[in-house]
């Protein structure tokens, strides 16, 4: 078995290093990704939850809608996403939903956060919250 991974590794490698192997095909993906790389960095803020047991989905549902609501109503917020864990590595420690939100600047990470819409959105998730991590990063 393990000469047929190593094989496979090997045949990977060599296929991926292939001369042309990545080349781009079109103007405009070379333009975008001279545009994304000329943009300023930006700020993203993860935060990932787990929700406790007697909560119900449409509770959940109702913590998702008000997290999602919150980009129409705090103007610093200048990209936003979100979705559920779907990893088969079962590492995610309970944690269940990941919200990723995108600021220009730590100024207006800072104005979110005491934000009213913001506090708003805690007291809707408070009863159903059983563990959360945030972690903000400059993006790279």
């Amino acid at each position: 078995m393990k000469p047929l991974f190593s094989i496979a590794v090997i045949l990977l490698l060599a296929v991926g290093c292939q001369p042309g192997g990545n080349v781009e095909t079109s103007e405009e993906s070379k333009e975008m990704k001279k545009t994304v790389s000329s943009e300023k960095p930006l700020l993203r803020h993860v935060v990932l939850f787990s929700f406790k047991e007697e909560s119900s989905p449409s509770d959940i549902a109702e913590v998702e809608e008000a997290f999602i609501g919150l980009q129409e109503k705090i103007p610093q917020i200048v990209g936003f996403e979100w979705g559920t864990n779907n990893s088969p590595e079962g590492l995610n420690k309970g944690l269940t939903h990941c919200f990723l939100l995108t600021f220009e600047s730590e100024e207006d990470r800072d104005a979110y956060l005491p934000h009213p819409a913001h506090k708003a959105f805690g007291e809707v998730l408070r009863p159903h919250l059983k563990d959360v991590t945030v972690i903000d990063y400059w993006a790279k």
